[in-house]
């Protein structure tokens, strides 16, 4: 029994240390297999370079461009081509041309984009830190990184750093350009490298200080210097063009385009400069990139915006003529179209530039990441920031839907008689009769009752009341108010032409008039014409018809020529007439 016991005992340490033993070569394994997939193994690094400079720090991203720019900063190129990888070169050529490409990249960095050494991770394992969990890399390591991104000639070409690592050696992994980025530096180096002015310049005004060498501190003043008085040469000829233009519509637009004009000569101008002529550093070139990419799309907006204002007020004076509420209805409302057609346009154009401005200059790539994690953020500010303004925006694309009002309409707004005169995004203006201009914002006009005169059509019932004696002959009255009304130009139907008595009072009678006009305004100055036409008849052939208060002390009417009984004393009686104010205006 003891002699099994042992053997059972034998058999399951035996057992035992064969499962710990695979189990031990399996994490070996995956240990490696882990390993292998942060570097990339190699079996000789740089042979022909001879030994690594000892200040010269290759175990992150950031630590190895820094390096790199600081030796060739040094014109140290020799030392700054161990940042390359080299291997698909022969230890000969590596010893050769290797200080050749390093000062070749570095003048392509230095010109093609503009690096920020904060954005390489500081890391030998280059995992992607992301707080906000937007990023679905997060927490993984990476053995290649995108260092630029150039196009030449429609191509891109990227230039990437990788992490290597010598198999038989026992030395920590490094971070360098890749075999492939290498051999496209001769091509970028064509593209990107000192233009025909740098290279005619002395030696020791391509010293740096500050962010740019000395010759660009002095030859940047000197470029915008020369690119403004292209522009101003541009806005000089284009005033001269549209005087000599004749009066009309493309004088008006070529007198309106001339910034806009010399902004896009300018840009075209600073561009050929920058690429045929003269080369920045990467911090001058991307600041110049995109404040020329901007002003060439504000400058073609712009030109295009005064093209369409240039036909609305075409088709405004052909169709419409002077804004007001005698056109038909149809042609105020094309006008009404047009002005929403307009804001439609503005709003394609800016988001289109805008699209266009941020494509060219790729802060899609670069800011993705940080957008998205403040995209929160970002839209409650907007919301509380631009509320009225994105209200009124909104409220104008309803009323240029909705049509409460039109263009050329008639409404009279807290008290005032007004034209529309324009709905633009954020307002309305509005021209009162006496030429006086009221800009409104357009959520304050939607929310305060408004009366459109014009809302069907521009007819209106005009209704003047008289205030007369008793005795005024309402036959007489109507007969003249007809033969007044039918001789103003701006009194239409007449046929609808009415005069009635529509109130009473013990010693008067309200007489009322009404007449039909072609619109509100000339509406009002037709009957100020008839009114004062029948004043003028009812004083000088019946004065008698004014509204007046009698007193009579006595029995009888003196109004009626009675005469009083026979008394011993007579008195007289006392007839007052106390005339009550002129005829009332309705």
């Amino acid at each position: 029994m003891k002699l099994i016991s042992s053997w059972l005992l034998l058999a399951v340490m035996a057992m035992t240390l064969a499962f710990s033993s695979v189990c031990i070569a399996q994490s070996e394994d995956e240990d490696e297999d882990e390993e292998s997939q942060q570097w990339f193994s190699i079996d000789t690094l740089n042979e022909g370079l001879g030994d690594v400079p000892e200040d010269l720090s290759r175990l992150t991203p950031r630590d190895a461009i820094r390096s790199f720019m600081e030796l060739t900063e040094n014109k140290e190129f020799g030392a700054a081509a161990h940042v390359l990888n080299l291997s698909n070169l022969s230890p000969e050529e590596q010893k050769s041309r290797g200080s050749l490409l390093a000062r070749q990249l570095s003048s392509v960095l230095r010109r093609g984009e503009w690096l920020d050494l904060s954005d390489l991770s500081g890391r030998p394992d280059a995992v992607i830190e992301d707080p906000s969990g937007q990023n679905p890399q997060a927490g993984e390591p990476q053995r290649n990184l995108q260092l630029a991104s150039l196009d030449v000639d429609g191509e891109t070409y990227d230039i990437r750093l990788a992490r290597y690592r010598v198999d038989d050696e026992d030395e920590d992994a490094v971070w360098l350009v890749s075999p492939e980025s290498i051999s496209s530096i001769p091509l970028l180096y064509e593209e990107y490298g000192p233009s025909w002015l740098e290279s005619h310049i002395p030696e020791r005004f391509h010293a740096s200080y500050g962010m740019l060498k000395i010759w660009e501190w002095i030859a940047i003043p000197v470029f915008l210097l020369a690119i403004g008085l292209v522009g101003w040469g541009v806005h000089f000829l284009v005033g001269l063009a549209s005087q000599w233009l004749p009066s009309g519509l493309p004088s008006i637009f070529v007198s309106q385009i001339k910034v806009s004009m010399a902004l896009v000569v300018m840009s075209l101008v600073a561009q050929s400069l920058l690429d045929y002529a003269v080369s920045f550093s990467a911090v001058a070139t991307t600041f110049f990139h995109i404040l020329l990419i901007t002003i060439m799309a504000w400058g073609v907006g712009t030109i295009a915006l005064r093209l369409v204002d240039t036909f609305m007020l075409k088709m405004t004076r052909r169709l419409i003529g002077e804004i007001d509420d005698t056109k038909p209805r149809d042609e105020r409302k094309l006008l009404t179209t047009l002005y929403a057609l307009r804001r439609g346009i503005i709003l394609v154009m800016v988001v289109a530039v805008a699209i266009y401005v941020l494509g060219q200059i790729e802060l899609f790539e670069t800011l993705g990441v940080t957008l998205l994690a403040s995209a929160s953020v970002l839209t409650v500010l907007v919301g509380i920031a631009g509320q009225t303004v994105l209200s009124n925006i909104l409220s104008s694309f309803q009323v240029s839907l909705a049509k409460p009002i039109r263009v050329g309409d008639l409404v009279i707004f807290e008290g005032h008689w007004s034209y529309v005169e324009g709905i633009f995004y954020t307002f309305i203006r509005l021209r009162t009769w006496d030429e006086r201009r009221l800009n409104v914002p357009v959520t304050y006009f939607l929310s305060k009752p408004f009366e459109n005169l014009s809302v069907k059509s521009a007819k209106m019932y005009r209704c003047m009341v008289l205030t007369l004696h008793l005795s005024a002959d309402v036959a007489c009255l109507r007969e003249k108010f007809k033969e007044f009304a039918e001789a103003e130009e701006n009194v239409i139907e007449h046929h609808k032409l009415l005069c009635y008595v529509t109130g009473q009072t013990e010693m008067a009678q309200q007489i009322s008039f009404y007449l039909m006009t072609s619109e509100p305004m000339s509406g009002w100055a037709a009957e100020m014409n008839v009114r004062e036409k029948m004043l003028a008849f009812i004083r000088d052939n019946h004065p008698e018809w004014w509204p007046r208060d009698v007193v009579v002390f006595g029995r009888h009417d003196v109004a009626l020529g009675e005469k009083p009984a026979d008394r011993s004393v007579t008195r007289p009686a006392t007839v007052t007439d106390s005339p009550k104010p002129g005829p009332s205006a309705s």
